[in-house]
């Protein structure tokens, strides 16, 4: 019944605010009511989630429960059942915790907005769709949750109707997201065709005897298992946003903010590393395909922290960051380290979303401007939103003390050192995409820092650019949205250091099955045997290589790693601070160089990243104007001259036009018929003298 409630409470929430907060322009249940059921049964669902993860991860109570049967067609049979393991668990406080923030920010957030119901309505279907998807024990259910939560985005990116910007921006990403979800459902497919079955249980448990198939696909042969992982990929790639299918993401900050930061730190776009880490069976038995998302996702997170050094809205800038840090969980999934990738997925939601909210809170004391151009000095106006920003930016660089036995830190600390590590793993067992990923995730940490911090100093520092009478008006949000700021820097404070024994450690088998084993202990979760035995001739393989010289505690291992490599995202964090400063703080600091880049126009490199590297002007050139091309074709041709021109202005018109003609000699006078009928008489006499003359 506990999982029940769970589940089921959002959507509860999301049919009464929907079907009785608003109906054809009349109110059945007043905006208040309507806002109260639906975060009261979020909350709900949080606590209830707090307390499946301690009975799950500490308790180990895992559990399939069926909840009805549903689909059971030949061999094909999927009932919609919840399948509780640890992994699901964490998702679970991950989306429900975020989300019952989310709504109570909502609170103030949109209290001038005339729709709150359908708002209300629409946040809590999300939630339950993302629920539907982190619970299912099969492939249906999961693309049932997956596709539920892409509609749910739809509505949610698009909430502001009237504005074309937000349509656009609500059919781009529902558009790209099918593109991806073509993969995903072949996937599915391939597994049915290749295990007889959708059940994660029966497929994971077969993989061992099926690995060496192959199966013909677009007129080659591939082995099954890479087959089914890339195609899944494919999927996982549209909804998390990773490079080429990215382009909806920044778009998608036309929503409200609250959808931002729900969108960008609990559902929709984890839901492609969630499943990673639910098929790890799959990705285990598939190298290939795993590199290609080691590289994948690392190049994702150079890309996104390259456009997001020199974005300008506030909101865009924490975008393209969500965009690189999902790259960085896929590049720990795609070298093994899935228990860090989860870590990160889970701390990560604690500081993005507080990001996201705070951006709100700046927006919505400047009188929705967004521009951080237009912005400045307005840290005595807002000073707790100020102070959560700064906590969620330190989350976000890492900013903690590496190479101590008691690590202190902030949240992202622990989870972006932990995948940093795994990588420099993977790359000295001889991975050349773990060692891609280990150097683009050190590159991708200093851009972090450069554009968090640069953020924090053109938004709260120097002089306000904007205009006068916005500033004097600027005010602190009220409470209602200051206490889920509150939460959310705890989060960013202690997520990292509370969890990280349980996650990467050995607190009692935290994931107990339900990620790759070798994976959940200790240090070897990403410093593995092949590592440690570099250490030679010591028991436990740690500490025993010792160097000298000037240098030698750099080079010095701890925990199986070079000190350097621990120290290193520390330094280029810092690095990042630092430059960011030199450019933003000093002298006349942003509006110097913000009036610099207006006058020059900023120079090609500047405008290639400004333009997001021109992708979008890419994809206009190519897939758009060639499809519109291609429908024209269909249409001015097919459909016009082909189909109108030989049918319904064809013959049709012929047929039409020929009985108008012959509907004249229908005159209604006997002897306009008797003389017809004469003349027809007459050319039968005579055709019937000229055949037997013949």
């Amino acid at each position: 019944m506990l999982y029940h409630v769970i589940v089921f409470a959002p959507l509860l929430g999301a049919i009464i605010a929907g079907l009785l907060g608003t109906r054809f322009g009349r109110q059945f249940l007043p905006e208040k009511p309507s806002m109260v059921v639906t975060t009261g049964l979020l909350f709900l669902s949080a606590i209830l989630s707090w307390v499946a993860l301690y009975k799950v991860g500490i308790g180990h109570e895992e559990a399939d429960i069926k909840v009805l049967r549903w689909m059971d067609v030949g061999d094909m049979k999927a009932d919609w059942a919840f399948k509780i393991d640890t992994l699901t668990a964490v998702m679970l406080v991950v989306v429900n915790s975020v989300s019952a923030l989310v709504h109570l920010y909502s609170w103030g957030y949109m209290s001038d907005d005339e729709f709150k119901p359908r708002f209300f309505s629409y946040l809590s279907l999300f939630t339950f769709a993302m629920l539907m998807l982190v619970t299912s024990n099969n492939f249906i259910q999961l693309f049932f949750g997956w596709e539920g939560v892409g509609l749910a985005s739809y509505l949610l990116i698009g909430y502001y109707f009237k504005k074309d910007t937000a349509n656009a921006a609500s059919i781009k990403a529902f558009v790209t997201n099918r593109v991806g979800d073509v993969g995903l459902a072949l996937g599915v497919m391939t597994v049915f065709l290749v295990f007889g079955s959708v059940n994660f249980d029966v497929v994971f448990n077969a993989i061992a005897e099926n690995s060496d198939r192959r199966l013909p696909f677009l007129g080659m042969e591939f082995n099954a298992i890479e087959l089914i992982a890339a195609l899944l990929f494919i999927g996982a790639m549209g909804k998390s946003a990773q490079f080429v299918l990215h382009v909806w993401l920044p778009d998608a900050m036309e929503g409200p903010t609250p959808v931002s930061a729900l969108i960008h730190a609990a559902t929709m776009v984890t839901a492609g590393v969630f499943l990673v880490c639910r098929a790890s069976s799959i990705y285990e038995a598939a190298p290939i395909t795993s590199g290609f998302i080691t590289a994948m996702g690392a190049f994702t997170a150079l890309f996104a922290a390259t456009v997001a050094l020199v974005q300008n809205d506030i909101k865009r800038v924490i975008a393209y960051s969500t965009c690189s840090q999902l790259g960085y969980m896929f590049f720990a999934a795609g070298v093994g380290a899935y228990s860090a990738a989860m870590f990160h997925l889970f701390t990560h939601a604690f500081f993005k979303a507080l990001l996201f909210l705070c951006a709100g809170s700046v927006i919505h004391a400047l009188h929705h401007e967004q521009d951080m151009r237009k912005m400045g000095g307005i840290r005595k106006k807002v000073p707790i939103t100020y102070a959560a920003m700064i906590v969620g930016t330190l989350a976000i660089t890492g900013i903690g003390i590496p190479a101590i036995e008691a690590k202190i830190g902030f949240a992202g600390f622990f989870s972006k050192d932990a995948i940093i590590e795994a990588a420099y793993s993977a790359g000295i067992a001889g991975s050349g995409s773990g060692s891609f990923a280990f150097w683009v995730g050190i590159t991708a940490a200093l851009m972090t820092s450069f554009y968090s911090w640069r953020l924090i100093f053109m938004t709260f520092h120097g002089d306000y650019r904007g205009d006068k009478h916005t500033f004097d008006h600027a005010h602190e949000s009220p409470k209602v949205m200051l206490v889920p700021l509150a939460l959310l820097s705890l989060g960013a404070i202690l997520a990292g250091a509370v969890f990280y024994k349980y996650f990467m450690g050995n607190a009692g088998d935290f994931w107990h099955g339900a990620l790759p084993s070798k994976y959940g202990a200790g240090h070897a979760a990403i410093a593995p045997d092949y590592l440690m035995a570099a250490a030679e001739g010591s028991a436990d393989g740690y500490d025993t290589v010792k160097h000298t010289g000037p240098f030698a505690f750099l080079f010095n291992t701890f925990h199986g790693y070079p000190r350097w490599v621990l120290f290193l995202p520390l330094i280029v964090s810092l690095s990042g601070l630092f430059i960011a400063f030199m450019m933003y703080m000093r002298g006349e600091g942003a509006a110097k160089h913000i009036r610099t880049v207006e006058e020059t126009g900023g120079g090609p490199l500047y405008n290639f990243l400004l333009n997001k590297w021109y992708i979008d002007e890419l994809y206009d050139v190519t897939i758009v104007k060639g499809a519109r091309k291609l429908g024209d074709i269909f249409w001015k041709i097919g459909d016009v001259k082909i189909i109108d021109g030989l049918g319904p202005n064809g013959v049709a018109a012929f047929a039409a036009g020929s009985a108008k003609r012959l509907s004249k000699i229908q005159s209604g006078f006997l002897y306009h018929y008797a003389f017809v009928m004469l003349i027809g008489v007459a050319a039968i006499i005579a055709l019937v003298f000229r055949t037997v003359g013949g």
